[in-house]
């Protein structure tokens, strides 16, 4: 998905508060941007980069709250039940948006009714890697060793339904494989495991281990992505490696409440877009393993319906369940 071009919005926008006076003075007002975790993560990392620039074009302060429990849900509800006037927004991860409706059957929120969906903001791919001393060094080295050793190996996840811990299912369904998730409370930990040798191999975000696999720390096996990224140039996509269909990102996007008076989304569509491809806010993002996506609302919403039913398929087949 490419970023989108911001004057494919001004006639829409122009036209939107012609018709719509209250939305000619938005916003009039403060505006809270609710993330559903806590600060330092990715979706904090993604909105504080954007809500400086939203307060210089919308020339009102826009204010980062975070929120976080029960895998994003609680703040996710906290949106979903807040006034559709445009000051109370979402941004959210893949967690918030595609799989926590697959995952918890008594979920308070529904992302395909309860939101209106903005933009697809950000991406990164998952990096396979290991612990240096682990004896396989390429993905069909660990295939080889799954199959010989089923269940022995560990895979280090973020957490339970986390998107590092579907693509070791999804990884397993593709190769036949089986190994052992062992869920941590955040990749920091995770990774932490993973380079004190407690642990085997796992998929994390490209910006959470370059660093670590440059110095030598991880050894990289490949990456989710469909090209090689310029951060690890040297590490082969899955398809290179010899799994097929394991295209995987991890991404966070921005949305609001539903019933967002059209004029109002169609601002924050071209707002959110503006300040994520903005130059400093696009070479932030890249030199922690971002790719600036900055899609629409309608993009963002057929993008969200075919990431839930991938992974809700992936949680079926592998009787994932929250505990």
């Amino acid at each position: 998905m490419k970023a989108l071009r911001i004057g494919a919005f001004a006639g829409l926008i122009f036209a939107a508060l012609s018709v719509h006076p209250a939305a000619a003075q938005y916003p009039e007002r403060n505006i809270t941007v609710i993330v559903p975790f806590p600060a330092g993560g990715a979706s904090d990392m993604t909105a504080r980069l954007v809500t400086p620039k939203l307060s210089d074009s919308l020339k009102q302060s826009v204010i980062v709250d975070n929120r976080g429990g029960a895998n994003g849900a609680i703040g996710s509800v906290a949106v979903a039940a807040a006034a559709p006037d445009g000051y109370t927004l979402l941004v959210g991860s893949i967690g918030v948006f595609a799989i926590n409706p697959a995952l918890f059957k008594d979920l308070k929120y529904n992302p395909q009714k309860d939101f209106e969906l903005i933009s697809l903001l950000v991406r990164t791919p998952n990096v396979l890697v290991a612990n240096k001393d682990f004896p396989a060094n390429n993905v069909k080295e660990l295939i080889e060793y799954l199959k010989k050793n089923p269940n022995a190996v560990t895979f280090a996840s973020s957490g339970t339904g986390s998107s590092d811990h579907l693509t070791a299912a999804l990884f397993w369904q593709k190769t036949g494989t089986s190994g052992t998730h062992v869920p941590y409370r955040g990749g920091g930990p995770a990774i932490n495991d993973l380079i004190a040798g407690h642990a085997n191999v796992s998929f994390q975000n490209l910006g959470a281990i370059a660093q670590h696999v440059k110095g030598g720390a991880l050894k990289a096996l490949a990456v989710t992505s469909d090209k090689r990224t310029t951060a690890l140039p040297d590490v082969p996509t899955m398809e290179e490696a010899g799994v097929k269909d394991l295209q995987v990102f991890s991404w966070q996007g921005a949305a609001g409440p539903k019933g967002l008076p059209p004029a109002i989304k169609a601002k924050l569509e071209a707002e959110f877009a503006a300040a994520a491809t903005s130059p400093d806010a696009k070479a932030k993002y890249e030199a922690v393993g971002f790719e600036v996506v900055a899609s629409n609302g309608e993009q963002f919403s057929k993008f969200v319906d075919e990431e839930i039913t991938r992974w809700k398929k992936v949680i079926e087949v592998g009787n994932i369940t929250p505990n």
